[in-house]
């Protein structure tokens, strides 16, 4: 921390009672009741309870993504494909419009009654949404009712996603040892890649065992419904836990940290018009953040096989075979990413993988474009290795911008506005330049235009690598480094 400019030895030595209060101040003495020493099976447990509710989430949006044509026929009238295709992305992006309103609600509700009922609310809300769009009638058995349906459930899903990333990746971040927050924090993305790669493995499976026609018949119906267990063991996962430690320390007033930290606690608490006046650069340092990552990561994991179907005419199951090979290798890379974070910071990790979406996708697009195997795939490797730096740092990176009392607030709020605005409306965005312009390469310049904000957004954040959350006490593995931590911030004696 910068504590300004050294006072002149002279008014130190007129005034040393003085300045040995201020140093006092600067830097207050560390106690061994204020140290967290984790433990490490309840850290486990805690990361593999969030990232299976993340992995859900992103199993039912990945489901919807994969399946938006089979949808689209299922769901609204016979017409041209093409606007069937935009009212299947339409409502897709309708999920994201209340994900804000859902952050405001659950986020607010995580800092006041803790993070562990809130996440098992979201989850009971996420299977019952999911698991409803399976049962839907279809179009052509109830008219515009199925699409208002369906509409509904997307709008529910939507909701209760709004308190699923802020609390999840608080959860982890605040029950994991500050020198290994990224490692443990890229299980949540681990999570997400898991999530769209079952939803895109079931969905190619059955595409290829069932055929378009029974798919669209009744096949569409099981990943929607697989979703209802998977829900019941995320619920039982969270229930098991305590609460974070962080969370636990804040209500029992034994946190000391500096006294603007603790004014900001006192005033800010679970308020969700504070967090807008009181946390308002953080909060849209975070949007700023979001949104390009957003973008990359729909376009990636959500768009690209809708495009390598419509535009470059590949088969859906084709498509999809080559993403679930790409997101393989990510899942395999990726807690690796988070061990770099961990070394050598947040900044430079998602630096790089800014720079390489703004300097690879035009490449990237450009090889897919060739629509031989080895382009597309040397296409796809490119952005998923951008995107795996995004995704292993950005679980650790976003909650440290926010002190403990409003975490789960400001995170959910800052992260679903952006979501809302820039992750859902993706695939619509860029269907719909595509049909205005006739260049397939809009997605390449859309995704370049959110990295150059990502970069600017990344240069303009603090390093957090290492470091206690902001309004936590200090987490560390091992009592020994307890001790030696109090021992370094011990006074030193004077005789």
């Amino acid at each position: 921390m910068d504590n300004g400019p050294e006072p002149p030895p002279e008014a130190v030595s007129r005034h040393p009672t003085l300045f040995r209060a201020i140093r006092r101040r600067r830097n207050p003495r560390l106690r061994r009741s204020d140290i967290t020493v984790t433990d490490e099976r309840a850290v486990r447990r805690a990361v593999k309870a969030a990232s299976l509710g993340n992995a859900m989430e992103w199993f039912d949006f990945g489901i919807y993504a994969y399946l938006a044509g089979t949808i689209g026929r299922v769901f609204f009238p016979s017409g041209s494909e093409t606007a069937q295709l935009l009212s299947s992305f339409a409502t897709f992006a309708v999920a994201f419009l209340v994900r804000p309103l859902g952050g405001m609600v659950f986020g607010p509700m995580g800092d006041k009654v803790g993070r562990k009922k809130v996440l098992a609310l979201t989850m009971i809300l996420m299977a019952i949404g999911t698991a409803a769009i399976g049962l839907l009638p279809t179009y052509a058995a109830v008219g515009f009712w199925s699409p208002l349906l369906l509409i509904l459930f997307r709008l529910l899903q939507g909701f209760s996603t709004g308190g699923e990333y802020g609390g999840a990746s608080t959860f982890i971040a605040e029950y994991a040892p500050d020198k290994r927050r990224g490692y443990f924090g890229s299980f949540l993305e681990l999570g997400t890649l898991a999530g769209y790669t079952g939803a895109a493995g079931l969905v190619t499976a059955l595409t290829a065992w069932l055929g378009t026609g029974t798919m669209d018949a009744w096949g569409w119906r099981i990943p929607f419904l697989v979703a209802g267990p998977l829900g019941i063991v995320g619920l039982y996962l969270r229930l098991k836990l305590d609460d974070t430690p962080a969370y636990l320390k804040l209500g029992e007033g034994n946190v000391h940290v500096n006294e603007a930290a603790n004014s900001v606690e006192t005033t800010a608490r679970g308020d969700l018009l504070r967090i807008f006046r009181q946390h308002w650069r953080p909060l849209l340092l975070c949007i700023a953040l979001v949104g390009a990552y957003n973008v990359t990561d729909y376009m990636l994991l959500s768009y690209m096989p809708t495009y390598l179907s419509d535009e470059l005419h590949y088969t859906e199951t084709h498509g999809l075979l080559i993403l679930v090979a790409t997101m393989a290798l990510l899942m395999l890379i990726i807690n690796q990413v988070g061990r770099l974070n961990d070394r050598y910071g947040r900044k430079p990790l998602l630096m790089t993988g800014m720079l390489g979406f703004f300097l690879l996708s035009a490449p990237a697009f450009l090889l897919v474009r060739q629509g031989s195997l080895l382009g597309v795939s040397a296409g796809m490797l490119m952005l998923g290795l951008s995107l795996v730096c995004l995704l292993g740092t950005m679980s650790a990176a976003l909650p440290a911008m926010f002190p403990t009392s409003v975490r789960y607030g400001s995170l959910s709020v800052g992260y679903n506005l952006s979501a809302s605005l820039f992750g859902g409306t993706t695939p619509l965005v860029i269907t719909a330049l595509i049909g205005a312009t006739g260049s397939d390469m809009m997605p390449a310049y859309y995704v370049m235009a959110a990295a150059l904000v990502g970069v600017v957004a990344v240069a303009c954040m603090k390093e957090t690598a290492q470091q206690p959350l902001e309004g936590s006490p200090p987490s560390v593995q091992t009592e020994k480094e307890a001790a030696d931590m109090v021992e370094a911030r011990a006074p030193t004696p004077k005789f």
